[in-house]
């Protein structure tokens, strides 16, 4: 029995009923596969500048996946002791299921990825309200009217898959998060800032949290305006999340493919992207939040180039859309509470050789954007972008010299990542899914109010 590790060599306590649970389905005359999960998250959230709530959350998810009469049936519960219902209705909907174009693994041996780290289980609930606390007072003391909104959570998970042709798979996982989201009101002007760290180490404190928010702060102290038309734009690492991944994560899905609605179904191995940019799929990292040592399917997780240097490379699948595309499994199967289907794990995005200072002192007349609301309400399928500037900056003559209000940016991100200015050289990860440097554009339609 191939057993995967993160830091743990055991089976979880559930392992005994999974088996159970193996065994009806097979005296139903069905290939089967359990996956069990188990959490523990404990959230501190502050409103409004003061704790609001402390409520630890629990959860166990049990979902069987059959394959029945070349058919796949799925059922879930949140308990482990009904298992014959389980079954019952896993064989009743493989009736209606779709047609399974898949497998279910064999036994193998995974990658030892790191996720998991004990000293998590030391962090106190008063050392997360502290935090938070330490944090808000952090950016009161530099902007007194600022309201925030924070978030420090720790989270614990364990997850064990099994199946009925041998493939095992477990591991621990620990994730802290810290968000804050602040707003500044001066009369009808509304400024807002902020930013997130996540880990699966224990977070000890704030600093550069903090720093980064002051620093959105100074830079938004003064206001400016730019005029309707084009110009260059440089996005920072948030600015790029919430602009291009939507329509990227949705491009290289394996599923959107094989439904012909994705741009780069039919440009693979073609030059689609600027040479400059490469872009990769990756669950390998250590200890980062996104990753893990094997899908949901039990599918050992890799690095998947999607972009090198500018050609598409692959596309991301999950068990059955690999079957359908007569491919291989990349490792992407994500259940989200239902069925597995390809979904990214983290992103990375290769730096390039320009600190954004210089991007910035290379600009006559340009924005910085750090956040675009409503990006994902256009058609992000087709790659189109487009929103109001939350905010940004604008650049004369090498400088920011303040913040722009009533801007919009918009574009088609397969159009304006295939030209690129520059890529930068200092990367961060963004929401613990993807680590990018800032992207510097050329040319964007603006429209502005001003």
């Amino acid at each position: 029995m191939a057993v995967l590790t993160s830091g743990f060599a055991t089976a979880l306590s559930g392992g005994n009923e999974l088996e159970k649970i193996l065994s009806l389905a097979k005296r139903a005359g069905a290939e089967a596969e359990v996956f069990f999960t188990s959490y523990e998250k404990l959230p501190a959230i502050f409103e409004a500048n003061r704790l609001k709530q402390l409520k630890a959350n629990q959860g166990t998810l049990v979902a069987l996946r059959i394959i029945k009469g070349g058919r796949v049936g799925f059922a879930i519960t949140t308990r482990l002791d009904n298992r014959q219902e389980l079954v019952n209705r896993a064989v009743e909907v493989s009736q209606f299921g779709a047609s399974a174009r898949f497998e279910l693994p064999l036994r193998q041996f995974y990658p030892q990825i790191e996720v998991y780290d004990s000293e998590i289980n030391g962090v106190t609930v008063g050392q997360m309200v502290d935090l938070g606390e330490s944090l808000i007072a952090r950016l009161r003391a530099h902007s007194p009217e600022l309201v925030c909104d924070v978030e420090v959570a720790k989270e614990t998970a364990l997850v064990q898959i099994s199946n009925t042709r041998g493939g095992e798979a477990s591991y621990h996982k620990s994730v802290i998060d810290i968000a804050i989201e602040g707003i500044l009101i001066r009369g009808t002007d509304m400024l807002f800032v902020g930013d997130e760290a996540s880990s699966c180490h224990p977070i000890r404190d704030v600093d550069e949290l903090a720093c980064s928010v002051i620093n959105q702060l100074e830079l938004a102290e003064k206001e400016a305006s730019v005029a309707t038309g084009y110009l260059p734009v440089i996005f920072t690492p948030h600015g790029v999340a919430s602009a291009f991944i939507p329509s990227l994560a949705l491009g290289f899905n394996g599923r959107i493919v094989l439904e012909g609605a994705s741009p780069l179904g039919n440009r693979l191995a073609e030059q689609v992207f600027d040479p400059r940019l490469s872009l990769r799929d990756d669950a390998t990292i250590i200890y980062q939040p996104r990753s893990r040592p094997c899908d949901d399917e039990g599918i050992p997780s890799q690095r998947t180039s999607l972009i090198e240097n500018g050609v598409v490379k692959s596309f991301l699948y999950d068990l059955q859309t690999a079957g359908l595309a007569n491919t291989q499994s990349t490792g992407n199967g994500d259940r989200s509470g239902g069925l597995p289907a390809p979904r990214v794990s983290a992103l990375v995005i290769e730096p390039g050789d320009i600190a954004f200072e210089d991007m910035v002192k290379d600009l006559r007349e340009g924005l910085v954007v750090e956040q675009l609301m409503g990006a994902e309400q256009t058609n992000i399928l087709g790659g189109e972008f487009g929103g109001n500037v939350l905010l940004g900056y604008k650049v004369e003559k090498g400088e920011i010299v303040g913040r722009v209000k009533d801007t919009m940016v918009s574009g088609n991100v397969y159009k304006v990542l295939s030209e690129l200015a520059a890529i930068g050289k200092e990367t961060r990860w963004v929401g613990g899914m993807i680590s990018t440097p800032a992207i510097f554009c050329p040319k964007l339609e603006v429209t502005s109010k001003s």
